[in-house]
C-alpha cells in the first residue's frame, strides 16, 4: 500500500527499489569487521541487565563485564557471533554491541545493541539468517551502500545522528558520506496523526478502515477526493522546519479547493430535494439546456441538461416566509434556474403536517439562458434537476473527525472524547443530473452551489455514492466563532 500511495502521488523509484534485507550479507560483514577491530563485542547479559547499566543523562553507564578483551577476546567474540547466526543460542541470550563510550552524554552512544538473535523466518530471506541488525545499525549503512546523499528523518531521530555518523565513520573507505537531516513531524488541527491512535480508531470501528475518508492517510484522502496535485501543493505551502508546529487543516482544504476549482466539471446535484412544478410549462415538453462544464477551463466544453415541467431544487432554497435579504425562491420573488429560465413562485402544496411538498411556479419563456431577456436582473440563481430525468444517489457528507483543534494536546484525556458526532452525515434519495449515470469511482465533480464531491468505491450502476471532499467555502471557522 505504501508503494501504491507513492505512485499515486506521482513519484516512481524506477529500478531503485531496495530493501535492508538486500544488504544482510554486507551488514553482517561490517559487524564482523567491527569485532575484528575491537569495536564490537558479544554480551551475554539479559535485556534488563543491559538496560540497568545504561545510566542516566546525569550519571554515566556501567561497562558490561564482557566488554574488555581480557574477559572475552576478539577471537571469542567472532566465534560467538558466528555461532549466534548458526542458531546455536536462544533468542535473548546474547546480543552484539558496539563498543563506543559508556560515559557519553548521548545515551545512544553507550554501547548500543547492533545485532540480536531472531529465529523467526524472514519474509524475504527465509531462514538464511538467525541474527538481524538493529535499525540504528542498518540505517546509515544501507544509506551508504545505496549512495544516499541526504537521509531525511523526523525530529525524534536527531539524537540518533551521532551514532549514525559514528557508524558511517567506521564503514566508509572514501570521502563520500550520507547526511542525516531531521525535520518536524506533520501535525494537523482537528486531527490525530499518531499511527497508534489511528489504529485504535480502526480497531474500535470508530471509522470504517484505514481508507475511511475522514482519516489523514493517503488512501483516506484519495477516497475522499483529494488529488495528488493538491497534496503536493499543501506540502509546498507548509514547507518544513525543525520546530514542532500544528498546521491548520484549512490550508489542506484550501489546496484541494484550488485544484478542483480548476479541474472538476460542474454538475447539478440536489441533496435534499423539494419538487417544483412550473404550471405554465407544457406538460410533455423537454428541452436540453446547454451548460458549460467549467468556467475555469473552456476546453472542458459544454453539456446538455434536460429541463422539464417538474424539477427538484434544494429544500433550503425555498422559504414561504423568508427573512430580510433572502434572495432565493419565495412567493412573489423571481429567481433564475441556472442555465434555464427565470421563474416565480405562485403557491405551495402542503401535507397534513403542514410541511411543504410542492412549490408551484410560472416561468417566462423569454428569459431562457442566451435568449432576448436572459440578462434581466434577479438576485438569486438556483441549481435544479429535472424530476423525470433525475438519477438517485447516496451522498456522504464528511467533516472533520474531531471537534477540538488539538485533540491529542490534552493531558490525561483520550482524543476520542473530542470526536465530532457530525463527522459523517448520510443522505439518501438525493437527485443528480443524468450525465452522472456512468460516473466511475474517484471521478470528481463540483455540485454547483454545494461543494466538491468524489464517486466512492461503494458506488454501483443504479446506486451512485458520492463523498463530499470539501465545501465550496471554509464555513468551519464561522460555525466555531
Amino acid at each position: 500500500s505504501i508503494k501504491e500511495d507513492i505512485q499515486w502521488l506521482g513519484f516512481t523509484w524506477e529500478e531503485r527499489e531496495f530493501y535492508a534485507s538486500d544488504y544482510f550479507g554486507k551488514l553482517f560483514g561490517f559487524a564482523v569487521s567491527l569485532i575484528r577491530r575491537g569495536l564490537a563485542y558479544v554480551d551475554d547479559q539479559s535485556a534488563e541487565e543491559i538496560s540497568g547499566q545504561k545510566g542516566t543523562v546525569t550519571r554515566p553507564g556501567e561497562e558490561s563485564p564482557f566488554r574488555n578483551q581480557d574477559v572475552r577476546t576478539i577471537e571469542e567474540n567472532l566465534d560467538l557471533f558466528y555461532r549466534m547466526n548458526e542458531g546455536e543460542f536462544e533468542e535473548g541470550s546474547r546480543v552484539l554491541r558496539a563498543k563506543i563510550d559508556m560515559a557519553s552524554p548521548n545515551m545512544h552512544m553507550r554501547d548500543p545493541i547492533i545485532y540480536r538473535i531472531l529465529k523467526t523466518p524472514h519474509h524475504r530471506t527465509g531462514t538464511t539468517w538467525k541474527v538481524y541488525p538493529m535499525y540504528d545499525f542498518a540505517h546509515g549503512q544501507c544509506d551508504y551502500f545505496e549512495g544516499i546523499t541526504h537521509s531525511l528523518c523526523t525530529l525524534e531521530f536527531e539524537v540518533h545522528r551521532l551514532l549514525y555518523d559514528w557508524l558511517i565513520d567506521q564503514l566508509k573507505t572514501d570521502d563520500y558520506r550520507p547526511r542525516q537531516i531531521e525535520f518536524n513531524r506533520l501535525n494537523l488541527t482537528y486531527t490525530v496523526m499518531s499511527k497508534r491512535k489511528l489504529l485504535e480508531l480502526v480497531k474500535d470501528r470508530v471509522v470504517s478502515g484505514w481508507d475511511d475518508p475522514r482519516m489523514p492517510t493517503l488512501c483516506g484522502l484519495r477516497r475522499r477526493g483529494y488529488t495528488p496535485e493538491s497534496i503536493r501543493r499543501f506540502v509546498d505551502l507548509i514547507g518544513y522546519t525543525k520546530v514542532e508546529a500544528i498546521n491548520d487543516v484549512s490550508l489542506l482544504e484550501y489546496a484541494i479547493r484550488e485544484d478542483l476549482n480548476r479541474r472538476a466539471p460542474r454538475v447539478f446535484g440536489v441533496l435534499k430535494p423539494l419538487k417544483v412544478i412550473i404550471t405554465n410549462y407544457p406538460e410533455n415538453m423537454v428541452e436540453e439546456m446547454e451548460i458549460e462544464n467549467n468556467p475555469e477551463d473552456e476546453t472542458q466544453g459544454k453539456r446538455l441538461v434536460p429541463f422539464s415541467r417538474e424539477l427538484f431544487i434544494e429544500q433550503d432554497d425555498f422559504m414561504e416566509n423568508p427573512p430580510h435579504k433572502f434572495f432565493r425562491m419565495t412567493p412573489g420573488q423571481e429567481v433564475r434556474l441556472k442555465g434555464a429560465y427565470i421563474v416565480m413562485c405562485t403557491g405551495v402544496v402542503k401535507n397534513a403536517e403542514g410541511e411543504i411538498t410542492e412549490v408551484h411556479c410560472t416561468y417566462d419563456p423569454e428569459t431562457r439562458s442566451g435568449g432576448p431577456q436572459a440578462d434581466r436582473k434577479v438576485r438569486g440563481t438556483l441549481h435544479w434537476v429535472s424530476a423525470a430525468h433525475a438519477v438517485d444517489a447516496e451522498v456522504r457528507l464528511y467533516d472533520r473527525l474531531f471537534s477540538d483543534e488539538d485533540p491529542s494536546g490534552h493531558k490525561d484525556i483520550d482524543p476520542r472524547e473530542y470526536l465530532n458526532p457530525d463527522s459523517l452525515t448520510l443522505l439518501r434519495g438525493c437527485k443528480v443530473e443524468p450525465s452522472l449515470t456512468g460516473a466511475k469511482p474517484l471521478d470528481k465533480f463540483q455540485f454547483q452551489r454545494v461543494g466538491y464531491f468524489c464517486v466512492d468505491y461503494d458506488s454501483r450502476p443504479g446506486n451512485l455514492v458520492f463523498n463530499r471532499t470539501v465545501q465550496l467555502k471554509d464555513t468551519w471557522q464561522k460555525v466555531n466563532k
